[in-house]
């Protein structure tokens, strides 16, 4: 997720943290746990990002590939990085480190703040469909929710306007409400964010905000239905991802019933669980190629058909449909010989098959890819060029091949 969102989901959970736990003994000290319990949550929702400073071990672009969403998103390093997170907190702030030493109730407010921090931060860049491998060194495996567009401003609104108007000054809590105003009208102006779900945001934004109001100063009823409203989003994005790749693996079939669907990865679109990108391969071991292919499907095209989804992430493409729920924007076919002895050959190749899920091959141009980037707006930031000789890189994780079942050999009865 972007660190937006990170920061908006720690802020609301460390004051969910805070108003659960029993008063502290004064004012003062209530004022300073409050502080400490926000700043904590917020910053542990962000801290494993700080990974992006160890992109300089590795040339571009294996630095960003391989370790931004690396070691710092594991389980078995969240403790660690939580440790380091209280100490300094400890150490740079004397008001809370005497509240600290007083206060048990301070104490275990920290803490909890601190893990469900470094917990959300996990879980909610599992969603998407970037993907991390949060049990290395026991399972270097990437695991992939694609459930959840990076930037969903559903949990802006739905946590953001009751924090907002938790704030105590009143020229703060307007300001706070007419950026999210004013950032979900962009994103539907720009065609990000359909009106429909524009209106079902304000919807939810007026739901959560009027359950904080009437829970009164100390109450937290808004929060908590901000939050259950965003954990109902994901399980819903869920299901719907899960019957969007069934869909999508179905036309995929019946376009060629001679390749085996290794892969889809589904994008979403925000707040929007009927329209989704897509991403695929397959392959055909018996004549040697795999293919990719990138396209937009709808779960209700009698609704909403697929080129109908939000026009600024969909754009203006050159279409093919697989099926009245599912459009084709384009496809990479390549040769599957070719990819395993690059792998074998050449090390900078085998370090970025440790990243790549939809491994695109251009062989005229000595370029792989991965196929999930195709379109973002910096151009596809994963492309590594492998035609000339480079030293092979030192110190690479030992992440599991995301595409393990393309590159290994199948016996032909296989697939």
């Amino acid at each position: 997720m972007d660190n937006i969102t990170h920061s908006i989901i720690g802020f609301g959970v460390g004051e969910v943290v805070h108003r659960s736990l029993p008063d502290e003994a004064d004012a003062p000290s209530q004022q300073v746990r409050h502080r400490l319990l926000l700043v904590a949550c917020a910053l542990a929702s962000n801290f494993p990002d700080l990974d992006l400073f160890l992109t300089k071990l590795l040339p571009n672009p294996l630095g960003y590939l391989l370790h931004h969403r690396g070691h710092t998103h594991t389980a078995l390093l969240a403790l660690p990085q939580a440790l380091l997170l209280a100490a300094l907190l400890w150490l740079c702030w004397p008001s809370a480190r005497a509240l600290l030493k007083a206060s048990r109730t301070a104490r275990l407010g920290l803490a909890l703040s601190v893990g469900l921090g470094f917990a959300l931060h996990l879980l909610m860049d599992f969603t998407n469909s970037y993907g991390i491998h949060p049990w290395y060194p026991f399972d270097g495996r990437w695991f992939y929710g694609d459930m959840v567009f990076i930037v969903e401003p559903l949990f802006w609104v739905a946590i953001g306007v009751p924090m907002a108007l938790i704030m105590r000054w009143r020229w703060l809590r307007m300001l706070g409400l007419a950026c999210m105003f004013a950032a979900l009208v962009v994103f539907a102006a720009k065609g990000y964010l359909a009106w429909t779900s524009f209106a079902a945001l304000l919807l939810i934004a007026s739901a959560c905000g009027m359950a904080q109001v009437r829970a009164g100063a100390r109450g937290r009823a808004g929060l908590l239905l901000a939050l259950a409203v965003s954990a109902g989003f994901i399980a819903v994005q869920g299901v719907a991802s899960r019957a969007g790749r069934e869909q999508i693996t179905a036309a995929l079939l019946k376009d060629d019933p001679s390749v085996r669907v290794m892969d889809v990865a589904m994008t979403a679109f925000p707040s929007q669980p009927l329209c989704w990108a897509y991403a695929s391969v397959e392959a055909n071991e018996k004549q040697g190629y795999y293919r990719l292919r990138r396209g937009v499907a709808s779960l209700a095209p009698q609704w909403l058909a697929p080129l109908a989804c939000p026009a600024g992430l969909v754009g203006v493409q050159t279409t093919q449909a697989l099926s009245p729920a599912v459009q084709q924007f384009g496809t990479v076919l390549a040769s599957l010989p070719a990819l395993r002895i690059l792998k074998d050959k050449n090390c900078q190749v085998d370090a970025w098959l440790r990243f790549a899920r939809l491994p695109a091959l251009m062989l005229p141009t000595s370029d792989l890819a991965d196929y999930r980037f195709a379109t973002t707006p910096r151009g596809n930031f994963t492309t590594l060029h492998f035609g000339e000789a480079a030293p092979c890189p030192e110190g690479v994780p030992g992440w599991s091949y995301p595409r393990e079942d393309l590159l290994s050999l199948h016996p032909p009865g296989k697939l």
